[in-house]
């Protein structure tokens, strides 16, 4: 092998330990596709220190970063509201990248306990999060008025109504 390919093999070796697999391979924020049932809720997203990132109505996507710190995954809180249904909040963890794991192989220790913990790249985020929020609640409409009248109602309906003064 002659000095220059036996330079080149070095160097790519040294550039190769100074990065962290996770790094390389993996990201350190991800796009996060927010829905709910029924669709057309607003939603917020408050991380883990309590500010709000992202703001919005599903369906929608936002990216969010999967790190809080170096060695810290992130948490995110979503609050979800819909005129006639109850609010609903749903928590969005990471959790580490298995990319994290090629420093085995590939970055070593720089990549393991430097390169991916500061860049945040050993943490992933789930691709959707969602909320169900349940029947419409008892008494909303849908912003309309329902007039009865007396004579629409069976004389057994007729027999329960109760005289208010």
């Amino acid at each position: 092998m002659t000095f220059r390919k036996m330079a080149g093999a070095v160097a790519c070796a040294v550039a190769m330990g100074l990065q962290g697999c996770a790094s390389i391979v993996g990201e350190s924020s991800y796009p996060v596709a927010v829905s709910s049932t029924p669709p057309g809720a607003a939603f917020e997203i408050v991380n883990k220190n309590g500010v709000v990132v992202h703001s919005g109505n599903t369906p929608g996507t936002v990216t969010l970063e999967s790190s809080r710190g170096y060695f810290s995954g992130q948490t995110y809180t979503l609050h979800f509201k819909k005129d006639g249904y109850a609010d609903k909040t749903v928590t969005l963890d990471s959790s580490l990248s298995g990319w994290y794991w090629g420093n085995i192989l590939v970055g070593g220790l720089i990549g393991m306990l430097i390169v991916d913990p500061l860049t945040g790249a050993m943490y992933k985020l789930p691709e959707q999060a969602s909320a169900d929020l349940g029947a419409p609640l008892a008494g909303s409409s849908s912003g309309t008025l329902k007039v009865g009248l007396i004579d629409d109602l069976t004389p057994a309906q007729r027999e329960r109504l109760v005289l208010i003064n």
